[in-house]
């Protein structure tokens, strides 16, 4: 059965949360603050945590910052009253994988949780069954879901590997910030008008030797982003 970890400190959301979870057929644990989370999420990593950001004892961006650390690869959805872009690119830069802000609908966020975890599911399947991909200094061990630069392992987010993959399976074709949301992030709609934008950035300072004047990673004036090798 597919596991839930929900760090949440509203008793009240949690247990709505917790309840409409379960009705879907998940597995649902629930940690009331961000020290209790991330020992959870440690010990018995779940399949998916929805993260609350203002959470006691440990905020929910130190919680997201010490998962990714610790090489936590699930996917990790954000959930917070906080709605300002500089919060979401925050969240999204520290290796969260999608962000939804109080309130929120309910069918929207299990449509959010089922879209990740098929993505996170069907991702690790295919990269299993691949090998090793090469552009300029960059290599990518698909069965490890590693990317060296240079010899150097070089510390990609699980939706930054993802987005890597999508643009090197393109081969050199242009893709659009839809299309490379519905590819990344299991749905159509941009409903994080930065998200791309924000993880094409964190690619380019992490694989670029120059990211301001980047060779790999190009940019397509109102079109999207591709890939030269």
């Amino acid at each position: 059965m597919t596991r839930i970890l929900v760090i949440e400190d509203n008793d009240d959301l949690a247990f709505g949360l917790r309840n409409n979870l379960e009705i879907e057929g998940y597995e649902v644990a629930v940690a009331p603050n961000g020290e209790d989370g991330l020992s959870q999420a440690i010990d018995d990593p779940p399949d998916l945590v929805i993260l609350d950001l203002m959470l006691p004892k440990m905020d929910g961006y130190r919680v997201l910052h010490s998962l990714r650390e610790q090489e936590f690869t699930n996917p990790v959805l954000i959930l917070t009253a906080r709605g300002e872009e500089t919060d979401k690119v925050r969240g999204l830069k520290l290796g969260a994988d999608d962000y939804v802000t109080k309130p929120f609908g309910v069918l929207e966020l299990l449509a959010r949780v089922e879209a990740l975890l098929r993505r996170s599911v069907s991702g690790v399947a295919e990269e299993n069954a691949k090998g090793i991909l090469q552009f300029g200094s960059i290599e990518i061990d698909q069965s490890a879901r590693t990317v060296e630069r240079g010899g150097e392992e070089v510390a990609l987010t699980p939706k930054e590997y993802d987005l890597l993959i999508a643009l090197f399976g393109r081969d050199g074709a242009v893709a659009s910030r839809v299309d490379l949301m519905k590819e990344v992030w299991g749905y159509q709609a941009a409903v994080l008008s930065r998200t791309v934008d924000t993880h094409i950035a964190e690619l380019r300072r992490k694989i670029e030797s120059d990211p301001a004047t980047p060779v790999h990673i190009l940019t397509v004036r109102k079109v999207g982003y591709r890939l030269q090798a």
